[in-house]
């Protein structure tokens, strides 16, 4: 049947479209980085934490938590894959999603190098502050105990463990592996918000971004060379947050105005202390991943990324504008059933985001080659580890 040049016009877009897709979805050759070790919060735990240990009033444990990718809760907070196993699979092509560290898998340090591609130490509620430091402020709602620091003790107690029994070598090849330092610092401001007048928020910045300073020297002085660190997102506009504040807070996203403050103070002061480090380790790469940049990239235009509902909670309830009640969150017996398009919602649970926009800031660090979301961009942080050898 013959096509007229007009349709083949029309045709055109969709053919690229298509070889594109096929493109992308082609298994991809291994990358330069063979080892992965991830920290942070709730944002990049991979299954540290269960409903039980981790964070307050979410039920991660329970459906419909994993409901879009695994099609099973897996202790991740979304409802599919998170950046960190974006960054595993597409932009390293490891052979697996990251092991979090408290599963029999990681724990098995016995695995050979080939079967060994590193763990995730991220633990939802963590903070960059140690919990003590909380608790004794009486502000223990969080029962999730460890902090930034907590879990660099568990990356040294695993290298230990892998030594012991024969799985490594003494330096455990740190000096060649990625760091991806997730989101950490959101829930010490949660902390803040309870108590502003005993715990003002410039206080936990500069305790904050004092103890993840602390966090990446230690990496640093292990022998880490490649190191990703990631800001904070928007916290203003989250629907938890929006739904606690007063309407006369928002700024021009419709978001809360103060709180968004905090969150841009915090990610510019740690992009100051980056740019020290780098200065003092001239012979490491430590990138910035700009989750705000990204977060408010999507706010603004969210059907460019293909959202329909910026704010609104995709697995909530209550309705309205935001569908969100802090005593009926996800995951909880009234809440087990989400919305029937998650990929249409930036929020999953009213705190954490869906996988649909999880992936599409996967897609703006490790693919966007500007400088506008991570710098120096993936693909300089790639080529350098080529450029040093595998």
């Amino acid at each position: 049947m013959g096509v007229s040049s007009a349709a083949r016009g029309r045709l055109l877009p969709v053919v690229t479209l298509i070889v594109v897709s096929v493109a992308a979805a082609a298994p991809s050759s291994p990358g330069p980085f063979r080892t992965l070790y991830a920290f942070g919060d709730s944002l990049t735990d991979t299954g540290n934490t269960h409903s039980t240990t981790g964070p307050y009033s979410f039920g991660a444990s329970h459906p419909p938590y994993g409901a879009t990718f695994f099609h099973h809760p897996t202790n991740r907070y979304s409802d599919g894959r998170l950046v960190v196993d974006f960054l595993a699979i597409d932009a390293l092509a490891l052979p697996s999603f990251l092991p979090p560290y408290l599963s029999t898998l990681s724990r098995n340090a016995t695995a050979t190098k080939a079967k060994y591609f590193g763990v995730n130490f991220a633990v939802a509620g963590a903070t960059a502050i140690e919990h003590e430091f909380f608790v004794r402020q009486n502000l223990s709602a969080n029962i999730t105990p460890q902090s930034i620091m907590a879990q660099l003790g568990w990356f040294d107690t695993h290298l230990r463990a892998r030594r012991a029994a024969g799985g490594g070598s003494k330096d455990e090849g740190v000096g060649d592996a990625l760091f991806w330092v997730g989101e950490i610092g959101a829930n010490d401001y949660g902390y803040s918000f309870m108590a502003p007048d005993a715990l003002p928020s410039e206080r936990i910045r500069s305790m904050a971004i004092d103890r993840i300073t602390t966090f990446l020297e230690g990496l640093l002085k292990r022998g880490a060379r490649y190191v990703a660190v990631q800001g904070m997102p928007l916290i203003g506009c989250l629907p938890l947050t929006m739904t606690l504040s007063q309407p006369g807070e928002r700024d021009n996203l419709s978001c809360v105005a103060p709180l968004n403050q905090k969150s841009l103070g915090h990610n510019q002061h740690l992009q100051a202390r980056l740019h020290r480090l780098r200065r003092s380790h001239p012979d490491a790469i430590i990138a910035y991943a700009d989750y705000h940049a990204a977060h408010l990239a999507v706010v603004r235009s969210p059907a460019r990324y293909g959202f329909a509902e910026p704010f609104k909670a995709c697995c909530g309830t209550g309705g309205g504008a935001y569908n969100f009640q802090i005593f009926s969150t996800c995951g909880s017996p009234e809440v087990d059933t989400a919305c029937a398009q998650p990929a249409r919602y930036v929020n999953w649970d009213g705190v954490h985001m869906t996988e649909a926009m999880y992936k599409v800031v996967a897609g703006m660090f490790f693919h966007d080659a500007t400088g506008a979301y991570c710098r120096p961009t993936f693909c300089s942080l790639l080529a350098a580890r080529k450029d040093h050898g595998q």
